[in-house]
């Protein structure tokens, strides 16, 4: 089995891939999501593990997008990762003489207020990957640091100035696996559906959402993103409890559709151990 994941090799795409698949004959990694998503479509990968939610800043808008959009995959499974960011120091460098910090926009975004902090007159630079920080860092005309992984930096042989640098103990990291086809069921498992309306009107959504609740389903999460077609219009994600095909939620779901313009089911699959 060959599983594409967002890389190169030290980033936490990788680390769920091998989460995942350990066994698998071969990682692969690409340059974006996009091309991680494409690469299954194309025949270069089997299955695709993209990340799809942080705890501290909620949806990876670009992996919604292509699910709504860009891709007929489905979900068959998901894997949270715990996410532990490292501060690496350009060599020959202390804190203070720092001017810029790479690391990818959701890293740095979960490390403001550490950068605020104890790097305030750093400037802080988006790189492609947590793990092609430390190459950008390596290349920087001034005085740089990276925020990384602890894999990223063994790989590349970098030290480790500082551990566990982000915001909040709890930053997690929820990544989705992509493939033709979505899971059997489990007993414990839960559907992932995106919708939207022909028309605004009082109450729609919540007719939609009451063949749910009508039928005691119980919804995990809800969300937004624009349509893409006009100014203030949205297309709602949603997760639910339970198995595509379980009856009852297979009745929910008609019910769902029937209220909708758009209605896709992006897969069911089982719900993560606590």
């Amino acid at each position: 089995m060959r599983v594409a994941f967002l890389g190169p090799r030290g980033t936490y795409s990788e680390e769920a891939a091998l989460q995942h698949a350990s066994q698998a004959s071969q990682l692969v990694p690409f340059g974006s999501i996009a091309a991680v998503i494409a690469a299954v479509g194309e025949g270069a990968a089997d299955q695709a593990v993209v990340p799809i939610e942080n705890s501290l800043e909620g949806a990876v808008t670009h992996t919604a997008d292509l699910l709504i959009h860009g891709t007929d995959l489905l979900i068959r499974r998901e894997i949270v990762l715990p996410i532990h960011h490292c501060l690496l120091v350009q060599t020959g460098f202390t804190l203070p003489l720092v001017r810029v910090v790479y690391s990818h926009p959701q890293a740095l975004a979960q490390c403001r207020g550490y950068i605020a902090e104890h790097l305030p007159e750093a400037e802080p630079v988006a790189s492609l990957s947590t793990a092609g920080a430390v190459k950008d860092m390596g290349s920087s005309t001034r005085p740089a640091a990276a925020i990384t992984s602890r894999r990223a930096a063994e790989i590349f042989g970098a030290r480790i100035f500082a551990h566990n640098i982000e915001d909040a103990a709890n930053n997690k990291t929820r990544f989705v696996v992509l493939a033709p086809n979505d899971a059997e069921p489990t007993g414990r498992d839960k559907t992932s559906i995106c919708l939207d309306f022909t028309e605004d009107a009082a109450g729609i959504l919540h007719g939609a959402l009451g063949e749910l609740a009508s039928r005691g389903i119980n919804m995990l999460k809800i969300e937004s993103r624009p349509d893409r077609r006009s100014l203030g219009r949205y297309i709602f994600l949603i997760d639910i409890e339970g198995h595509r095909e379980d009856a009852i939620v297979e009745e929910a779901l008609r019910g769902v559709r029937n209220r909708a313009a758009l209605f896709r089911i992006l897969g069911s699959y089982p719900q993560p151990d606590a």
